[in-house]
């Protein structure tokens, strides 16, 4: 039987409704008890043993929880075979990226699961996540996942679409890694279980700023962040990462202050082309990097990330563009850029 590490962060699956009907944490103890009573028979699935990171809504984490929660899957990795990270949902999809680069050279499975309501009501999807999630653990899988309702996502491919729905995740730009169904199924070819020696990269400079351009979106607005001192921009654009002619000043600027701009797209689906049309084409010879289809939120902890280990703007670009983790595919992207060239 497979040792399984489940490192406790709070989130719904242990909150209760006070005094208000607000869901909130309750006090450690009692939230640990909650997570505890949800499937007391996880014991026939795998050894358990808990350890306490945090007991906060996931609105509140911060880089350092995941700097915390790196290094003590580093300290406990030759102890157990799997990690299990109990999480909120608001902010997971941001955690599980930011684990698949601090986490490289992983061996084993790390998997973050919640859920949608807690786990004290007779409703709750709180008992198959958690369930799910440490039968993952156990798999002969290596890599950082996240595993919520029937879905087996890649850790840096995720993304929140829905405050509601109990499959309230999706895979973005990417297949899912596995399903759940009567059995687990994983994708042909997944990597697998290897002895290679963790490497931990942790560190992340969060003073950066996402702005999610809208039609009028005042230059002034962008200019002014330029001089908070922030260390990198991310811009969310149109379509395949088109921006406004009027934001080139903005890029030129930045360029002088050594500040990294990162262009993605609002939509949900796809990539950055930017050299499809000549507004996006003119921000990258202005300096501007594209995201080509990561994901927001691997791209901002990615730029985190990176901005940690480099202030070269150069280097965070090739940083940027490098596959850490499955969550970047500059080729595919190309090619389908390539489509569309006669």
């Amino acid at each position: 039987m497979k040792n399984i590490l489940i490192l406790f962060c709070g989130g719904t699956l242990v909150m209760e409704e006070n005094k208000v009907g607000a869901l909130t944490t309750p006090a450690k103890d009692k939230a640990i008890m909650n997570l505890l009573k949800i499937e007391p028979k996880l014991g026939k699935i795998a050894n358990i043993k808990l350890h306490y990171v945090d007991n906060i809504d996931s609105s509140n984490i911060e880089p350092e929880h995941w700097n915390k929660m790196t290094q003590i899957i580093a300290d406990n990795y030759n102890k157990y075979d799997g990690f299990v990270i109990t999480h909120g949902t608001d902010t997971m999809a941001y955690t599980s990226s930011a684990l698949s680069f601090t986490l490289q050279n992983l061996g084993k499975p790390v998997v973050l699961t919640g859920a949608q309501i807690p786990g004290k009501e007779i409703e709750t999807d709180a008992r198959r996540n958690l369930i799910n999630a440490v039968r993952v653990a156990a798999e002969d899988v290596a890599g950082v996942f996240l595993v919520f309702d029937e879905e087996i996502i890649l850790g840096s491919r995720v993304s929140k679409v829905s405050e509601s729905r109990l499959d309230a995740f999706e895979t973005i730009n990417d297949s899912l890694f596995g399903e759940i169904r009567i059995d687990l199924r994983f994708c042909d070819n997944h990597p697998r279980r290897h002895n290679k020696k963790l490497k931990i990269k942790t560190g992340f400079e969060p003073n950066i700023a996402i702005i999610n351009l809208v039609p009028g979106t005042p230059t002034e607005t962008i200019d002014n962040l330029l001089n908070t001192g922030i260390k990198g921009l991310v811009l969310n654009g149109y379509g395949s990462g088109n921006i406004s002619y009027k934001y080139l000043a903005i890029i030129k600027k930045a360029k002088k202050l050594n500040i990294p701009v990162i262009v993605t797209t609002q939509c949900l689906e796809g990539a950055t082309l930017m050299e499809m049309y000549d507004v996006g084409k003119r921000a990258l010879d202005m300096g501007a990097i594209q995201a080509y289809d990561m994901s927001l939120e691997s791209t901002t902890t990615k730029l985190m990330w990176v901005l940690d280990k480099t202030k070269k703007v150069l280097e965070i670009k090739k940083m940027m563009h490098t596959n850490c983790a499955g969550e970047i595919m500059i080729e595919s992207s190309k090619s389908d850029l390539s489509k569309h060239v006669i």
